[in-house]
């Protein structure tokens, strides 16, 4: 007998593909799981009823099509965060003031998923109006870890962590500014992928990062490694609604041999110090792939340190904070106002005096200087890389309880730094520490060298579903 909720998403195609399970029975066992896990908060809003049409209606194309004529991901249950835009669902951010929006049209990546296939069941919580890596949102409420739910499960993309993890969803999509796709990846047990920027379009994303957009990336959460890979296959490629994105070719992981592999151990260059437990399961993956025939090395990596710096004089200096406050509200400008009609007009105060801030007043020799390092600090590691990869830890320990980072901001400087250096990096589980609690690792490469983190991936992750 076939679980469906325990396969990969692709091997389920091939099964659905084969007559050994329908699409309907697939929808139906997922939908199952998301309603035992209920009280974990993984979900804004189910789709539950669209998704057994779109099953009936993918096992009606099988019936009357050839296999070869069939989309990739056929039948295939999957999750969308809510602040990507899914058509007649709530895009609301966590804000009040959009609670009763429906996106009006799907976002780029949900209409190429669905065209390979996939079907949506359900907008998953995501951390706002505080954009953080916890999931609290005021509408949808909290998102609580599947291993041990007083611990947080992360954010942004908490929700979709915690329905991939339980096997409520063979795969989401999220998004990435800082580590919201891998830190819930780590904290839940499964795999995340930040894409290359210019890979994957991020138009249909609330909000829009105006001026450092580039390190937002929208890519794919799963509890099988070779998902990563079929979900960013189909999602990638330049799109028209996202000006300037160049055409970043996806290599195949199945390419990669690893035999000769560099694999580089970071040393001397963790933004912030893991415990020794993650650092023993970082020490441990390199030993498997050097037994996979990998050469593997120490690496030091000094510059790695300053990353907060590095992500913080770039919003500082780049991101045009007007305008991203104006998406927020759905302004579509600002208009200069005297500073009493400021006063009595909260919250278009406060964007209207962000706006009278000059940027140019943050814009000091120093920030200007750091902002100078880290596109040194991207080439002279992506040079060092070349067709190698990197292990370094993504967060500094295991899932925290609830609001145990909000006074750690420096906890997330070990995957924001691959964000705003421009970096592909997959979070990679490793299995539980002695409180079984998930323990992984990112692998990092060069730019436009995804599939070969998407293949140490393979080789080095395991998922273990938590018990609901």
């Amino acid at each position: 007998m076939i679980d469906p909720t325990r396969i990969s998403g692709v091997a389920l195609a091939a099964a659905i593909k084969a007559g050994q399970i329908s699409a309907r029975d697939a929808v139906e066992a997922h939908i199952a799981v998301l309603k035992r896990g209920r009280s974990l908060g993984a979900l804004a809003k189910p789709r539950f009823d669209y998704a057994r049409a779109e099953a009936d209606a993918a096992d009606a194309r099988i019936s009357s099509g050839s296999p070869e004529e069939l989309p990739p991901l056929l039948g295939v249950p999957v999750t969308v965060k809510e602040l990507i835009a899914v058509e007649g669902m709530p895009h609301a951010g966590g804000f009040h003031h959009r609670r009763t929006l429906r996106a009006e049209a799907d976002a780029p990546i949900v209409t190429r998923i669905k065209e390979a296939g996939a079907i949506v069941l359900a907008g998953t919580n995501s951390a706002g109006p505080l954009f953080w890596v916890e999931t609290h949102n005021p509408l949808y409420g909290i998102a609580r870890n599947p291993y041990d739910p007083r611990r947080t499960a992360g954010g942004s993309s908490g929700g979709d962590g915690v329905a991939v993890s339980i096997g409520g969803a063979a795969f989401g999509l999220g998004s990435d500014l800082g580590g919201s796709l891998r830190i819930p990846a780590m904290f839940n047990g499964i795999f995340a992928h930040l894409p290359t920027p210019g890979l994957v379009p991020n138009t249909g994303h609330f909000p829009m990062t105006a001026g450092i957009r580039d390190a937002l990336q929208l890519g794919p959460i799963a509890h099988h490694a070779e998902d990563l890979y079929a979900a960013l296959k189909a999602i990638s490629g330049p799109h028209e609604s996202h000006s300037g994105m160049s055409d970043v070719p996806l290599g195949n992981p199945d390419d990669v041999s690893l035999t000769g592999l560099n694999v580089y151990v970071a040393v001397h260059s963790a933004a912030h110090k893991a415990s020794p437990e993650i650092e023993q399961a970082r020490l441990r993956a390199a030993a498997q792939m050097d037994r996979a025939g990998a050469h593997v090395s120490e690496l030091e990596l000094p510059r790695m340190r300053r990353a907060m710096g590095y992500a913080l004089a770039t919003v500082a200096g780049e991101m045009d904070f007007a305008a991203t406050l104006a998406e927020i509200m759905g302004l579509p400008e600002l208009r200069k106002r005297r500073l009493v009609h400021h006063l009595a007009s909260s919250p278009l105060a406060v964007i209207n005096l962000t706006e009278t801030a000059p940027v140019k007043w943050v814009r000091t020799k120093s920030v200007r200087r750091l902002i100078s390092a880290a596109h040194h600090a991207a080439d002279h590691i992506a040079e060092t890389l070349g067709d190698g990869v990197v292990l370094y830890p993504p967060f500094p320990r295991v899932a925290p309880k609830h609001f145990g980072t909000y006074l750690r901001p420096w906890s997330v400087a070990n995957t924001t730094v691959f964000n705003f250096l421009g970096l592909p990096a997959t979070q990679v589980p490793l299995g539980m520490n002695s409180d079984g609690l998930p323990i992984g690792v990112q692998v990092v490469a060069a730019p436009g060298n995804d599939h070969l983190c998407l293949r140490v991936a393979r080789e080095l992750g395991v998922w273990e579903p938590p018990t609901l």
